[in-house]
């Protein structure tokens, strides 16, 4: 990760830090209720604005308007299990009953385990028996690793990172790099909650790649990997094939820096969707004042 980049990173992770030091539940993920049966968005909300910001705090409420007994019994029930599989930092069963737009709420509760994932193909579709992954890029902790077709991509390799994960943050990887990996690794597996930046941003109203909101957010690259795009990790795929050991160089360094720009825009993503999707949405009192203001301009 460059140095420029790593400055973001820290500033951000700085900004998200003070909400425990101050007491607050910052944690989108224990404020979920959406995965309970006969719940969506307008009962959360209106939870939220009574005060019942995380699942402790509903499960201590001995009665809660609109529910009966019973379901307020059954909700009780599988809060207290959900809480119990969280403690032991068990997130699977619960991001199987999340729906999958909504797991970007996962991204607080994993920051530590976050696996940021990035592929070049030879251009082709995932379809054609001659496409081809070209080089996986896997970010994690700070540390970024390159698996190159031919020589350290294997199905081994990519499902020893996967393993050792608890979020998987891509960008449009629903559509486009997971499908390609299963396709092209069919023994691989993903089990664990997925954080596609793309589909995030549509929902706040972002549209483009991933180089746009790059500039949008103010997230620059190297000068020499400037002006590069998709279609060129196509052609250097080639011409390192036909023998220009730099055209890899270039790749590689192409890749890295897509799979590093994840960091910095699923961080600032994540702040824009818990003001917008969030407690903070309906003025809830326990969300920290560095979510407060708008990220956007």
């Amino acid at each position: 990760m460059g140095p420029r980049l790593r400055k973001v990173v820290i500033a951000l992770n700085s900004s998200l830090s003070p909400a425990r030091n101050q007491g607050y539940n910052s944690d989108m993920l224990t404020s979920t209720f959406v995965f309970l049966q006969g719940i969506g968005p307008a009962t959360e909300r209106r939870w939220w604005k009574q005060g019942l910001l995380n699942w402790q705090g509903f499960i201590k409420q001995p009665t809660i308007g609109g529910l009966s007994s019973y379901r307020k019994s059954l909700y009780d029930r599988e809060l207290a299990l959900v809480q119990s599989e969280f403690d032991a930092d068990d997130l699977r069963a619960l991001a199987s009953r999340l729906p999958k737009r909504e797991h970007w709420r996962f991204y607080d509760s994993c920051r530590s385990d976050i696996l940021y994932l990035d592929i070049e193909t030879t251009g082709l579709s995932y379809h054609d028996p001659a496409g081809a992954v070209t080089v996986v890029g896997l970010h994690r902790n700070g540390h970024t690793i390159s698996l190159v077709h031919g020589e350290t991509l294997t199905t081994d390799r990519l499902q020893a990172e996967l393993d050792h994960c608890r979020l998987l943050v891509t960008y449009f990887g629903t559509g486009f790099d997971v499908p390609y990996l299963r396709a092209k690794f069919p023994l691989l597996r993903f089990v664990v909650p997925h954080f596609d930046l793309c589909l995030a941003a549509r929902r706040l109203g972002m549209h483009g790649g991933l180089k746009q909101l790059e500039q949008k957010f103010g997230i620059d690259r190297e000068p020499a990997l400037h002006g590069l795009n998709g279609m060129d990790a196509v052609r250097l795929w080639s011409e390192w094939q036909r023998g220009s050991h730099n055209a890899l160089d270039i790749l590689l360094a192409y890749n890295a820096a897509d799979t590093e720009s994840l960091v910095p825009i699923a961080a600032l993503v994540y702040k824009e969707m818990m003001l917008r999707f969030g407690p903070a949405s309906v003025g809830a009192p326990s969300v920290p004042t560095s979510l407060q203001a708008p990220l956007l301009r």
